[in-house]
């Protein structure tokens, strides 16, 4: 500042003046700072001046590398925090890189507040995380924990599914478990319950697996094995999210098997990969841009009321149907 006060030759003050937009400098005046500014490479260190009025204004956002639903969700987050006047900084977990250390790394970066999207961390650690700062789950319920929740009815989604494709004539519909990934354990007693409740209670069979590709590809090469011993094909699959149901259709693919003629495939999420698949994908939609929304007012509404208490909004699923779904083969239900 002190360099472009100098050259423009004005004081330091009507610098400060013309980059916080504030009255007092002519229009000559701010022209010309400007110039020399951008001659110079200045730029303003907002991050310093909100520091030095003891706010950071910045919400941290943990996510986890290559969940695609996690991509769609940090789009809806930025636009909500611009609009509310908050900096997103992102910080990510990975196979090599623990949640632990992308929070700490947030923290580290004085993020006034946390949004964990799907978080795999004990309950413990995530009421731990709210007594220290505001923090925001979503995809993950927990209860007890002092933190915001924001995720979407499960259980309704998965019965949307279900009855679906019980509608069309399945009766062999396996699904594809998404291990300790958020929503697992209710897509899981979902299924279950909208098997038993149509009389399928015979057919049940949850496979192991979680939010990959891989798990998908492996689930696929499992059902085929057992189709060459004698086993025959489910009519439909129930993926655990859209990453694993992607893996089914490549599996099922390279053996030759079509979708949806030969086998259904239903996935979860509606994450922009449903669409870019060559066979648009069947999936239960959760709204990421409303959920990224909540999130981002929990957050702020949390920090500028000190005394709110943590809330939780639970959002409606929609399926919807595109071409990996259609009725089973004659004489398969």
């Amino acid at each position: 500042m002190a360099d472009v006060a100098e050259k423009a030759g004005v004081s330091r003050a009507l610098v400060s003046i013309v980059f916080r937009n504030q009255p007092g400098a002519s229009e000559e005046t701010r022209r010309r700072v400007l110039r020399v500014a951008d001659e110079i490479g200045y730029r303003p260190d907002s991050a310093a001046r909100l520091l030095a009025r003891g706010r950071s204004r910045t919400l941290g956002v943990m996510f986890t590398v290559h969940q695609t639903f996690h991509t769609d969700l940090i789009e809806g987050i930025y636009p909500e925090a611009e609009r509310l006047g908050y900096d997103v900084l992102l910080s990510a977990a990975s196979q090599g890189r623990s949640e632990a250390k992308a929070v700490e790394a947030l923290l580290g970066h004085r993020c006034e507040a946390l949004i964990l999207l799907g978080p795999d961390a004990e309950p413990a650690y995530l009421d731990e995380l709210g007594q220290r700062t505001v923090t925001v789950s979503v995809g993950r319920r927990v209860p007890r924990a002092r933190v915001d929740f924001v995720h979407s009815a499960e259980g309704k989604g998965v019965r949307q599914a279900m009855d679906y494709l019980v509608e069309l004539g399945h009766r062999r519909i396996v699904h594809i478990d998404g291990g300790r990934g958020p929503g697992s354990a209710d897509r899981r007693r979902s299924y279950r319950a909208a098997m038993r409740r149509h009389g399928l209670d015979a057919e049940v069979r949850v496979i192991p697996g979680e939010h990959a590709e891989q798990s998908g590809i492996e689930t696929g090469r499992l059902l085929l094995a057992e189709r060459d011993r004698g086993r025959p094909l489910p009519t439909a699959v129930l993926a655990g999210n859209d990453r694993c149901a992607m893996g089914v259709l490549i599996a099922m693919t390279r053996a030759g098997v079509e979708v949806p003629r030969d086998l259904s495939v239903v996935g979860y999420d509606d994450s922009h990969l449903s669409h870019l698949m060559p066979i648009g994908l069947t999936t239960v939609r959760q709204d990421a841009g409303l959920m990224a929304e909540h999130a981002v007012r929990f957050a702020v509404e949390r920090l500028e009321n000190p005394g709110l208490e943590p809330r939780e909004a639970v959002l409606d699923p929609k399926l919807v149907v595109r071409g990996t779904s259609g009725p089973p083969p004659v004489g398969a239900a």
